[in-house]
């Protein structure tokens, strides 16, 4: 009973989202209000609803209802609670109406929430989310129905991939999701901000709370995944360039593009047409990953699905979505008023040239990522685009990308003095020059894009520091009047700067982790011992172990520095029955100079194993820096100015003041 009250539910959600789509369009347009006024109810029952059908399927989830199909293909009896009830988005049709949950609560909350934007935007900008729904709730009736039974049910499941049978996988999902369907609140105004032919810095205002909220969303998912790959998978990498990673890799870039576009419309009333062009870019990019991983072009661990008319379907609704508002866009942007002008080297300029350096980015990434995928579809040859590419091509892209980063925020609006700019950043310089000195002097043989690296990251975070130091006064005004400023300064600007030094850890970390790595292979016997970097591991032999749903073989490695010990890791291979699959747990041991990594392999038959031992220098420096970056996104995000009500609060209070 319960899985076809969920299934009903998703039919329902559909109907609802046809209206919701329909009549607010029609009423805006034909100035009929109670249709226009269709689209806040419509909102609120369709994320009513689809809420209930998920509630349904993590009930049959958690007590293992074996009648469902979705269940008997990706659950199991022995598995903990946290991997049943993740196991509802760990497969295709569970993850997509989490998606289409996601995109309902987005559109319940700008319909609940946004009581300062006029209604008849409100109105468009809901049914445009309607209409994006009607796609996705399509495909799950009549394609995707997480809720089929099968007959006669049986008695056990046949288990979730165990690679995904893990707390950082648990996660990533929903936090990706979040991130990729947040972009369709800037699409929705986009679209109708064409619709109606008007962008302003009130637009912009509206738009950047929701594309922060998903950037924020997105670089949390993107860090969890990063985080997932190095523990888990037992290489001991961070980031491939893999397809999906890269799925949501371009997304994240073109929304930070959007992000900073915004901020000119707002500031400047200036780049109106190709922010718009830039929030159905972002979201258009949010769609094509989508179509990545559930086309069934890809054999992947990231892929939820592999049914080729599942694939069909969704490119139909992407060349439908995405060449709509296009066809739009070409239609109504020439009515866009370009706004006011600036020099080149201005803070626009440098927005301007920031977007430009991040679109040719997600270009490049867009590139490698689908070319091997047409030519296979095309031709049938099957070539492969990987690291080398990625890293020869987007290194150069992103070089200048965060010089500019550090000195564009020094730079006043419309017209600003670079010389001016640098002087006030020489504190950066100098800081960068000494990092870069002491590299050179500590390590021997650095390769110099190494030392480059390194001085680049430390020039972000010197520049976000000095940005802070330059609002606050420090130096130039008694320090009272700096506590003032300090108080007084808006949570936005400070969390940008944040979110800039978070870039620069993050470079400091990809630095270092690549420059300084140690890596060892080894067959290693009971009793042999191994040196690498000032370490020695001492292999104590393996023995059987027994997990909650896998058998283990578990190895025992001392590790001796100085001849002492400093640590006893005990790496893992897992073998799960159901599904039948072995997987490696590496042993992670994090220390002031970086972690020693082990993993271990298959047995070699002689009573040795093979072992991967490595030493990964400020390897936690990358997820710092995505942890640093998230903050500076929520502060932001807790600024007055970016709460949807503040502006509605705003002209309240002005308009009572003459009263009073």
């Amino acid at each position: 009973m319960i899985p076809e009250l969920g299934h009903f539910s998703v039919i329902l959600a559909l109907v609802v989202a046809i209206v919701q789509g329909t009549f607010p369009l029609v009423g805006t347009s034909r100035r009929v209000p109670s249709w226009t006024a269709v689209a806040q109810p419509a909102a609120l029952a369709q994320a009513a609803l689809l809420a209930f059908s998920f509630a349904c399927l993590t009930y049959v989830y958690v007590t293992s209802d074996f009648s469902v199909l979705n269940v008997w293909q990706n659950s199991h009896t022995e598995k903990p609670l946290l991997y049943k009830i993740s196991g509802v988005w760990g497969n295709h049709e569970g993850s997509l109406l989490l998606w289409v949950l996601i995109l309902a609560l987005f559109g319940a909350a700008v319909a609940g929430f946004g009581r300062n934007i006029p209604p008849v935007l409100r109105a468009r900008v809901i049914a445009v989310q309607g209409l994006v729904a009607v796609g996705f709730l399509g495909l799950l009736v009549f394609m995707s129905n997480p809720f089929e039974r099968v007959v006669p049910a049986p008695l056990e499941g046949n288990g979730l991939n165990p690679l995904l049978q893990d707390p950082g996988l648990a996660f990533h999902p929903p936090f990706l999701y979040l991130g990729y369907v947040g972009f369709s609140i800037a699409f929705s105004f986009a679209i109708a901000a064409l619709i109606d032919g008007r962008v302003d810095a009130a637009w912009a205002r509206w738009v950047r709370p929701w594309t922060l909220a998903a950037w924020t969303f997105l670089t949390i998912g993107i860090a969890l995944g990063s985080w997932w790959a190095y523990y888990e998978l037992g290489w001991g990498g961070w980031w491939f360039w893999d397809p999906v990673e890269n799925a949501s890799f371009m997304p994240w870039l073109a929304g930070t593009a959007l992000l900073h576009s915004a901020i000119v419309v707002e500031r400047r009333d200036t780049l109106k047409a190709w922010t718009v062009l830039l929030a159905i870019l972002t979201f258009s990019l949010s769609l094509l990953g989508t179509f990545i991983v559930r086309s069934g072009v890809l054999n992947s661990v990231h892929a939820f699905a592999t049914d080729p008319s599942r694939g069909v379907f969704i490119l139909a609704f992407l060349v439908i979505a995405i060449g709509g508002a296009l066809t739009l866009y070409a239609s109504r942007a020439a009515k866009l008023a370009p706004g006011g002008l600036f020099a080149p080297i201005s803070r626009e300029g440098t927005l301007v040239l920031n977007n430009l350096l991040l679109m040719a980015a997600t270009g490049t990434v867009l590139l490698g990522t689908m070319y091997p995928l047409f030519l296979d579809a095309v031709t049938g040859e099957k070539v492969t685009v990987g690291p080398p590419f990625f890293n020869s091509t987007f290194a150069p892209l992103m070089a200048p990308l965060v010089i500019l980063m550090t000195i564009g925020p020094m730079l006043p609006w419309k017209r600003g003095d670079l010389s001016g700019a640098l002087a006030r950043l020489k504190f950066a310089a100098l800081l960068a020059a000494i990092t870069a000195a002491l590299t050179l002097y500590v390590t021997a043989g650095i390769p110099p894009l190494a030392v480059g690296g390194i001085a680049l990251g430390t020039w972000v975070v010197g520049g976000a520091l000095a940005d802070v130091a330059e609002r606050w006064g420090v130096g130039r005004v008694q320090w009272r009047d700096v506590v003032a400023r300090a108080v007084n300064t808006p949570r936005a600007a400070l969390g940008a700067a944040i979110a800039h030094a978070g870039v620069g850890v993050l470079i400091l970390g990809i630095t270092g982790s690549l420059a300084w790595e140690t890596e060892r292979l080894e067959a290693m016997k009971p009793g042999q011992s191994v040196e690498f970097a000032g370490y020695t591991a001492v292999f104590d032999g393996a023995r059987p172990a027994r997990g909650p749903n896998y058998d283990a073989i578990r190895g025992t490695f001392r590790i001796y520095q100085d001849n002492a010990l400093i640590a006893v890791m005990e790496p893992e291979t897992r073998r799960f029955a159901n599904p039948p699959m072995a997987t490696t747990e590496a042993a992670i041991r994090p220390r002031f100079g970086g972690d020693i990594y082990i993993a271990m392999g298959e047995s070699t038959g002689d009573g040795g194993f093979a072992a991967r031992l490595y030493r990964k220098p400020m390897i936690h420096w990358i997820w710092s820096g995505a942890l640093i970056m998230v903050l500076g996104g929520l502060l932001s995000l807790s600024d007055r100015r970016h709460r949807v009500g503040a502006p509605a609060r705003r002209a309240a209070a002005a308009a009572l003041a003459p009263a009073e």
